[in-house]
């Protein structure tokens, strides 16, 4: 063990380095990121391509690297730190229940599972949300709840007709890495290479009712969209396409699943994104993570009574899931963003960022495209790769990331501050100018 801790490279070691507030620029050859990145990587499994730096501190909607920089972060990890890093009270929740219990599995009872499942069915009611909403599946992730939705959506169907098996997805949607979800994630990018996947699951077009009824049958169990695409571009599902769609789905029996793992929980200005419409575009199954754990893993899957009646014990399980400490931790994150008045503030912020945002969209017609999107799930697509807006904005201390069509997608905490909110535009506006004006 000694020897282990002895080889943590001298910069981690230090408990009490100071953060710098100034912006900080790095010959990327020589940084202790790209030191530690170049004798750490050849250990790690290939995921996503990553830039050299290396986060060790987080307050707030602010970041800081091993070297000291600090970045306003825009991206809240993916829109998971909801309330931002280093949440004082969730902290000490943590400690607390560390101290308390963390795991005792999903085999007994504990204090936290059914007190957070009862919180998200009665806040989800109380904010206008799925009306029918009365069960919740623990999970640890958003992958995982949405195999949870694809399989109660297929257990609902079987219970019709054993031939009730199919499913509809949507183009430009993401529901997950593993093989179920992944079935449900029509990119070729992320498809070919784990093909054959899970038969049985067309595509349809979002905002074009007549792609879905081409498709949909007697046989489709459950069709599967986000209200507001995340990955896909940012972009927000018309009201009367969900209406016709839930029409679609109770006219041929078929469950509606609303994927809300990244445009739920406050993110939209309301507690769900499907909380802005009207009861006949609910749905039998809401899917959530991301934020409920703010960083911790937890994800959710919230039914009706309709499917809780075909499950039966054995069904679906799991080891971690709804765990004391994640499910504590949800339960404060969910009183928070589901408080009116925090909503409220998600809407003026919101604000803030449209109006600044489109003021660049006049000022660059030809490169800025359009800017859409709800409470603090923002988008912003411009005619070509936003690639070097994005790392020009790194340069300069401000962390956003990029979507699909060429969009640059804004998903802070949902209680950022002012003033990361003027700095983080500032330094947007800034890398905006510098890449299109030199172009």
């Amino acid at each position: 063990m000694l020897r282990s801790l002895n080889r943590i490279p001298s910069y981690l070691k230090s408990t009490s380095r100071s953060f710098s507030t100034s912006r900080v620029f790095l010959n990327s050859e020589s940084t202790e990121s790209s030191k530690f990145i170049n004798e750490n990587s050849k250990y790690t499994v290939t995921t996503y391509s990553r830039p050299n730096i290396v986060f060790e501190k987080g307050k707030g909607a602010n970041l800081w690297d091993i070297e000291g920089k600090k970045y306003v972060d825009f991206s809240s990890g993916i829109a998971v730190t909801a309330l931002g890093h280093s949440h004082p009270e969730i902290a000490s929740i943590i400690y607390d229940q560390a101290l308390t219990l963390v795991h005792s599995s999903n085999l007994f009872h504990n204090l936290w599972t059914g007190e957070l499942s009862k919180q998200l069915v009665e806040s989800t009611l109380k904010s206008g949300g799925m009306y029918n909403a009365s069960r919740v599946f623990l999970a640890n992730s958003g992958t995982e709840a949405n195999e949870a939705a694809f399989k109660f959506a297929r257990k609902h169907g079987k219970s019709i007709s054993s031939t009730k098996t199919e499913f509809i997805t949507f183009e430009t949607s993401f529901h997950g890495r593993s093989m179920g979800a992944l079935s449900l994630t029509p990119n070729p990018k992320y498809q070919e290479p784990f093909a054959p996947l899970i038969p049985g699951v067309s595509v349809a077009k979002p905002n074009d009712i007549e792609s879905v009824k081409a498709l949909i049958n007697e046989n489709t169990a459950g069709v599967i969209i986000e209200p507001i695409q995340g990955e896909g571009g940012v972009r927000p599902i018309d009201t009367e396409f969900l209406i016709e769609l839930k029409k679609l789905t109770k006219q041929f029996n078929a469950v509606l699943v609303y994927d809300e793992i990244q445009c739920g929980l406050g993110r939209s200005g309301k507690l769900w994104a499907h909380s802005h419409l009207p009861k006949e575009a609910h749905p039998d199954i809401v899917t959530m993570a991301k934020a409920l754990g703010n960083g911790y893993p937890i994800g959710a899957t919230m039914i009706t009574e309709e499917i809780e009646q075909v499950l039966k014990v054995g069904d679906h399980g799991t080891t971690y899931g709804g765990n004391p400490l994640g499910a504590r931790i949800g339960s404060y994150v969910l009183s928070q963003v589901s408080n009116e008045d925090f909503l409220k503030q998600v809407e003026e912020k919101s604000k803030i960022f449209i109006n600044v945002l489109n003021e660049l969209k006049s000022e660059f017609p030809e490169d800025i495209k359009e800017v859409r999107g709800k409470g603090l799930m923002l988008g912003v697509e411009f005619a070509k790769d936003p690639t070097p807006v994005v790392e020009k904005a790194r340069d300069l201390g401000l962390i956003v990331i990029t979507a699909g069509g060429n969009t640059v997608r804004f998903v802070p905490s949902l209680n950022i501050e002012q003033e990361n909110i003027d700095s983080g535009l500032k330094i947007f506006k800034e890398a905006v100018h510098s890449v299109l004006l030199t172009k």
